[in-house]
């Protein structure tokens, strides 16, 4: 089966993510620059999750960049991803709406923690599907950066109930962490391609 479709629909539904939680955002008021102030919450949680959603973009595109071919199973479980993805711009509104209260905090940990863990299960189909000496498995080798990204989230959760600036900085943590551009499937084509 063709990925042609897949990342298409994937683009797609990416795009309407980041278009929905920007329309989530009301301005303010007044016209004077001191009410920008009141939605700064609301504008801090859009920017941190306008970057995460970009950087899963941009992961998901290099995965499928060295997939040769997609099944059922992969479809299933790149809409599993989506499907959390979806979920970024209600807990992102509520987070700054809320100016960062615990449960909102928290709420957003577990989507993120949720979607990781389906990106991890798209990585692993796919390489299911195409073999564990395949290109993709050789590029990704023990994605170390993807299992320490899983632990801090599952760390953030329950420290959002000691403070939620914690758990709010472990999650900035995370996206710097993979705000270097993951580079692993292009070097490896790079070093591989004749």
């Amino acid at each position: 089966m063709s990925k042609g479709r897949l990342e298409t629909f994937s683009d797609g539904v990416i795009a309407i993510i980041i278009t929905i939680m920007v329309l989530e955002m009301e301005a303010p008021h007044t016209a004077d620059w001191t009410a920008l102030g009141s939605v700064r919450h609301v504008f801090m949680s859009y920017v941190l999750s306008f970057v995460l959603v970009g950087i899963y973009w941009n992961n998901h595109h290099h995965l499928l960049h060295v997939a040769k071919h997609v099944n059922g199973r992969i479809l299933w479980a790149n809409l599993h991803l989506l499907f959390w993805l979806s979920l970024v711009p209600f807990t992102t509104r509520w987070m700054g709406d809320t100016q960062f209260a615990a449960e909102p905090v928290a709420l957003y940990g577990i989507v993120l923690f949720c979607a990781a863990i389906a990106f991890t299960i798209l990585v692993r189909t796919l390489i299911s599907h195409h073999g564990k000496h395949s290109d993709l498995a050789k590029a990704l080798g023990a994605d170390r950066k993807g299992k320490i990204s899983l632990a801090l989230y599952a760390a953030a959760i329950p420290l959002t109930y000691i403070h939620p600036a914690i758990s709010c900085a472990i999650y900035v943590l995370v996206t710097i962490i993979w705000l270097v551009p993951d580079t692993r499937i292009e070097r490896y084509l790079a070093n591989h391609t004749p």
